[in-house]
């Protein structure tokens, strides 16, 4: 897994924040966990368009910040599921906030966000 070379840089609540749900597939995973525990079969086949070593890095990046709890059930085969902290509850309004946006400004995207450029 990727280290960071540099320190986070603690100043700004900004950097911060970006350093947990700065990715292109962070927020949504965070989104598809709210109203309950998943498996991660469950949150690939919600977020087809990303790629399963992606979203795996992602989830493993998540449960590193807290954001999310990951837990194996001791039986044959083995199961996992995850779910949001307290924690990761906290993002939510960023993260309805950012949809709210998203949703609100679409027509002046429509054309110049494209699967090729995003």
């Amino acid at each position: 897994m990727y280290k960071r070379k540099l320190p986070l840089d603690l100043s700004c609540g900004i950097r911060i924040t970006m350093s947990v749900i700065g990715s292109k597939w962070k927020p949504c995973i965070i989104d598809s966990l709210r109203e309950n525990p998943k498996r991660p079969s469950q949150i690939h086949r919600e977020i087809p368009e990303a790629v399963s070593r992606v979203l795996d890095q992602n989830l493993r990046e998540l449960e590193e910040h807290g954001i999310v709890k990951k837990t194996i059930f001791p039986e044959l085969p083995p199961r996992s599921e995850y779910r949001l902290t307290g924690l990761g509850r906290s993002l939510l309004p960023v993260i309805d906030f950012m949809e709210d946006w998203g949703e609100s400004h679409r027509g002046q995207f429509s054309g110049v966000i494209t699967p090729d450029n995003f």
